[in-house]
């Protein structure tokens, strides 16, 4: 069965965020990840890191401004200087937290902007950050998202995905496969895993329709599972998924996988 860390953005929303990690811990989750951690300091972070004896698998780089919109600025070169500052933040944060991965979101193709010059400026970009990451020992992820939920986004397939990762170049640029996205797009999600499993670097999951826990929609997470297993994936699986009801009361897919 494979390694789950708990999606402190997504699970447990009930609490405050720091009160999270002590939620995670007693349902059993031993590592945990996020989405942005910069509205707290990291020693916040940290201490509740320490306190209950969770690893932190990965967070995003800074997405720009979200209530506008942003959902990364990468592919925009109206942007390079922000996206290398925030690059900066990143590591910065990644260090203090021990994360030894970080998702650069590719963001929207800007309006008056070719998807050429699109292509071109994310590329650059991903080689400035891979770069930068790897000077600290840091991976560097990239995911595909649907363009049903966020219409306009630049990354929206995993062959897409692949297909930078090997313009890049870099050894430690990597795929972050998300089950749910990649259903929406592509569907065939067990020869895609398959396919791609060399450049894959985590793992995230929830199931199709509602973008809940397990057994609430249409994905046979048994067969994909165990498809990992198989694989010989031994990287973190994320748990990037809104419960349905309470966080608590949706865990019951974990006591029904095989073991």
């Amino acid at each position: 069965m494979p390694k789950f860390a708990a999606n402190l953005s997504t699970l447990f929303t009930e609490l405050s965020f720091l009160d999270r990690f002590a939620a995670a811990r007693a349902a059993g989750f031993d590592a945990v990840e996020f989405q942005f951690p910069y509205a707290c300091e990291p020693e916040w972070i940290t201490g509740r890191l320490a306190r209950y004896q969770l690893q932190l698998v990965m967070h995003n780089l800074p997405p720009g401004d979200l209530a506008a919109g942003d959902r990364g600025m990468a592919c925009d070169p109206r942007r390079v200087q922000e996206f290398q500052e925030g690059v900066e933040l990143g590591l910065d944060y990644a260090e203090e937290l021990g994360a030894r991965m970080l998702h650069c979101m590719a963001g929207k193709i800007p309006r008056n902007v070719s998807r050429e010059r699109a292509h071109a400026t994310y590329v650059a970009n991903l080689k400035f950050a891979a770069a930068r990451l790897k000077e600290r020992g840091l991976d560097l992820l990239i995911e595909p998202i649907n363009d049903r939920d966020v219409p306009g986004y630049f990354l929206t397939g995993s062959r897409q995905a692949a297909a930078v990762i090997e313009e890049c170049g870099a050894d430690n640029l990597f795929l972050q496969f998300d089950i749910y996205h990649m259903q929406r797009m592509e569907g065939d999600l067990g020869n895609s895993l398959r396919t791609l499993l060399p450049v894959i670097g985590h793992v995230q999951f929830a199931d199709v329709p509602g973008r809940h826990e397990p057994g609430t929609g249409e994905i046979r997470f048994h067969y994909l599972f165990g498809l990992l297993d198989e694989l010989g994936y031994d990287g973190w699986v994320g748990c990037e998924y809104t419960p349905r009801a309470g966080t608590n009361e949706g865990l019951g897919w974990r006591t029904e996988l095989p073991g």
